[in-house]
């Protein structure tokens, strides 16, 4: 019956724009939620079968929800070192779990540290890649090389004096015999910070030995701590240049240390051969030759504490400590997806994997069609609020027609009646 049919075809449209609206108003809701992906209705037609050229029969409308997930939201600016926001395709992989956890997306990158050292998110896990001090991934690169972000895995710091720079001028008026001290600085491998004594004796014209003493802790020279074995002979031309060093390379070693660090081999960088940029030779001119440092400057570094954490913005997780060193710990990847709008959305802004979107491929940051990362930013809501207050009052306007269709098929129901009475 056409009546009938009208009734039920308004009925759907209610159905229908109530759905619309639903979704207008999660949209709204969550126009300033971080990272945020829009849903929009779709309507679409229902026919029946029974409709021919004589006579009508009304299908009505259904809607379905298209998750709008691949929009791109404006990156904004923020204070916090380890907020992180894509620029283009992919999620921030996470997992609900320390061990056992699903593993998830998102866009959403507020994360911060946790009490036990984690970047987390709504109690989500941010995944990555191990990485060494120089940022290269150690291991695999693949999802099977993802754990999760633990800051607290690098919580010191300090590091070993490898090279030792001196730049210094012996004076060539000394008269054979005569020697001259200077010191410098030496940092174990557990970052404990020595000072070594050098003696430069001269053995003979445009000839020196450099010897080393046994290290002493800076901040109490009577305090020995190692056993220094090996000296340079060093030999100048006659125009004061380095002539040459043996051994060449300089090195000297120091074995023993009291605090059970592991034994070091340090290179004495001396200078260029043939060039005065490190050790030269010329006259003093002064009545008591003494030898003239420039500088003595040796890497290695302290013993440090873990101070700060900060994403870079191609992802990479850099740790700073109170030494003064930073050092890259992990590297974020970038998760793609080939249907992205397939994911099935959860709370909090997460996302999980289905059939319709495919496995994800993880990628570095910028790299094979993913996405760029971008430290201390952040992805805003893809809402549009003037957009969806339009699509607002046109599902009113459809919703009260679709109302007035059913008042009118209400008042024909009564005329018929009526009319039988």
């Amino acid at each position: 019956m056409s009546l009938s049919g009208a009734l039920s075809s308004a009925i759907s449209a209610l159905n229908s724009q109530s759905q619309a609206l639903a979704m207008i108003s999660d949209n709204i809701a969550n126009s300033q939620t971080t990272g945020y992906k829009t849903n929009s209705a779709l309507f679409e037609s229902l026919v029946t079968s029974s409709s021919s050229t004589s006579s009508y029969s009304s299908g009505g409308v259904t809607t379905s929800a298209r998750a709008n997930i691949s929009q791109q939201g404006l990156l904004t600016t923020t204070t916090n070192a380890t907020d992180i926001a894509i620029q283009g395709n992919g999620f921030f992989p996470v997992t609900t779990a320390l061990t056992g956890g699903s593993t998830l997306y998102t866009r959403s990158g507020a994360f911060s540290i946790d009490s036990s050292g984690y970047l987390v998110s709504n109690g989500a896990y941010l995944l990555g890649w191990r990485t060494d001090a120089s940022g290269a991934i150690v291991g695999s690169t693949g999802s099977d090389g993802l754990v999760p972000i633990d800051t607290s895995i690098a919580a010191t710091s300090g590091s070993a004096t490898a090279k030792t720079t001196i730049a210094a001028n012996l004076p060539a008026d000394a008269t054979t015999g005569t020697t001259f001290t200077s010191s410098m600085s030496v940092y174990d491998s557990l970052g404990t910070a020595n000072t070594v004594q050098i003696t430069w004796d001269k053995t003979a014209d445009n000839t020196w030995t450099a010897s080393f003493g046994n290290p002493t802790l800076s901040s109490d020279s009577s305090t020995a701590t190692g056993t220094t074995s090996g000296s340079i002979s060093i030999t100048f031309n006659s125009d004061g240049s380095l002539a040459s060093t043996s051994p060449s390379p300089a090195t000297i070693s120091i074995s023993g240390w009291t605090d059970g660090a592991a034994d070091s081999t340090v290179t004495m960088d001396l200078g260029t051969v043939g060039k005065t940029d490190g050790l030269s030779q010329y006259a003093s001119g002064a009545t008591t030759p003494a030898v003239d440092v420039t500088s003595i400057a040796s890497d290695g570094l302290a013993y440090g504490k873990l101070s700060s954490v900060a994403v870079g913005d191609n992802g990479t997780v850099n740790a700073t400590y109170s030494n003064g060193q930073t050092i890259a710990i992990y590297k974020i990847p970038v998760a793609t997806f080939t249907a992205p709008d397939g994911l099935q959305a959860k709370s909090d802004g997460l996302y999980a994997a289905t059939a319709a979107s495919g496995s994800a491929v993880v990628q570095t940051s910028g790299t094979n069609g993913a996405g760029t990362i971008y430290g201390s930013e952040l992805e805003s809501s893809a809402t549009d609020t003037n957009t969806e207050f339009s699509s607002m009052i046109s599902a009113q306007q459809a919703y009260s027609a679709a109302s007035q269709v059913i008042t009118a098929v209400n008042k024909m129901f009564d005329t018929l009646i009526s009319a039988v009475r």
